[in-house]
C-alpha cells in the first residue's frame, strides 16, 4: 500500500518539527553577552575579568552575581566561535530528544558545575569566563544518550574525520583533566570543562539515558534481591537460603561465611521473624 498518494482530511493534523526555542535563545543571549562584552572591555579594561569573571575574590566579597555572569564570558573570538558550533550542531537534535526544560536544565547545570569545579579545583587567583561548562554538558550528554552515532568534523577545513560521539566525550574529558593539570593562568576559561562533562554524565543517566553505572547497577541488584525475599514463602526462605547456610556453618564455622552470606543470613531471618510477628 503507498502511503504517498493518501490524501489529508480536514481532520488530519499536520506533522511539525518542534522549533528550537531554547537553543536559538541561548545562542543569542551567548553573543549579545560577548559584543558587551567587548564594548565594555574596550572602554573600561579589566571590568570584566575583576567583577564579571567568577573568581575566588569576587565569592568571598559576596560578588553572588557572578555565578550568572561568568557563565555566558568567553575567552575570545575563537572561544566563541568554537562553543556556538558545537552547541548548535549537537543542540538541535538533543533539545528536540530532551525537550526545552530539560534542555535548559542540563545547560544551566554544566554551567553552575564547571564554575563549582573551578573553586575547588583551581588556584585562588585565576579568574573563570565559564561559557564552556554548558556546552560540555550538552557534549556530554550527547554522546550519552547516542554513543554511537558518528560525527564529521573537518580537521583544517580540508580532511574530514569521522569520530563517535563518545570518543568525542571521552576526549573531552581526558582535555579537561589535563589543562587542569597544567593550564593554570589567571584567566582561564578551560576549567569549566570538567564539572560541565561531569554534569552532562550525570544529568542525562537521571533521565534514564546511558548504561547504568556501577552505582546504579549495585542500587538495582539489591532492589531486585529484596524483592525475591519478599516474594518468596517462608518455607522457601528456610530451605534456599538459611538451610545451606546453616550447613556451612556446621562444617566451616561462622567465620568460613562470606559478608554478602552474612548479610544474605540476616536478612532471612529477619524476613521470617517480620512473618511470623505479622501472623
Amino acid at each position: 500500500m503507498r502511503l504517498s498518494g493518501r490524501k489529508y482530511s480536514s481532520y488530519t493534523r499536520q506533522w511539525r518539527q518542534r522549533q528550537r526555542v531554547v537553543l536559538l535563545t541561548l545562542i543569542c543571549v551567548n553573543l549579545g553577552v560577548f559584543l558587551a562584552q567587548i564594548i565594555v572591555d574596550a572602554y573600561q579594561p579589566g571590568f570584566v575579568s575583576a567583577y564579571l569573571g567568577l573568581s575566588d575574590a569576587g565569592v568571598r566579597q559576596a560578588y553572588a552575581w557572578q555565578f550568572v555572569s561568568a557563565m555566558f564570558l568567553h575567552d575570545g573570538p575563537w572561544h566563541l566561535i568554537g562553543n556556538m558550533l558545537i552547541l548548535y550542531v549537537l543542540g538541535r537534535d538533543l533539545e528536540a530528544i530532551l525537550g526545552q526544560r530539560h534542555f535548559l536544565y542540563l545547560y544551566l547545570a554544566g554551567s553552575v558545575a564547571g564554575e563549582l569545579g573551578h573553586l575547588f579545583l583551581m588556584p585562588s587567583q585565576s579568574v573563570l569566563f565559564a561559557a564552556s561548562g554548558g556546552v560540555a554538558a550538552v557534549l556530554v550528554a550527547y554522546a550519552t544518550i547516542l554513543p554511537g552515532l558518528e560525527l564529521t568534523a573537518m580537521m583544517f577545513f580540508m580532511v574530514p574525520i569521522r569520530l563517535k560521539a563518545k570518543h568525542l566525550a571521552y576526549a573531552a574529558f581526558a582535555l579537561a583533566i589535563v589543562l587542569i593539570c597544567f593550564d593554570r593562568a589567571p584567566l582561564v576559561s578551560h576549567s569549566a570543562y570538567l564539572g560541565g562533562c561531569m554534569a552532562g554524565w550525570f544529568y542525562s543517566h537521571l533521565l534514564g539515558f546511558g548504561r547504568p553505572s556501577l552505582l546504579q547497577r549495585y542500587l538495582r541488584q539489591r532492589q531486585t534481591d529484596a524483592d525475591r525475599y519478599e516474594q518468596m514463602t517462608s518455607e522457601q526462605l528456610i530451605t534456599e537460603e538459611i538451610d545451606p547456610l546453616l550447613e556451612k556453618i556446621s562444617r566451616c564455622g561462622l567465620g568460613g561465611l562470606t559478608r554478602k552470606e552474612r548479610r544474605n543470613l540476616a536478612k532471612a531471618r529477619d524476613q521470617i521473624l517480620q512473618r511470623s510477628a505479622a501472623g
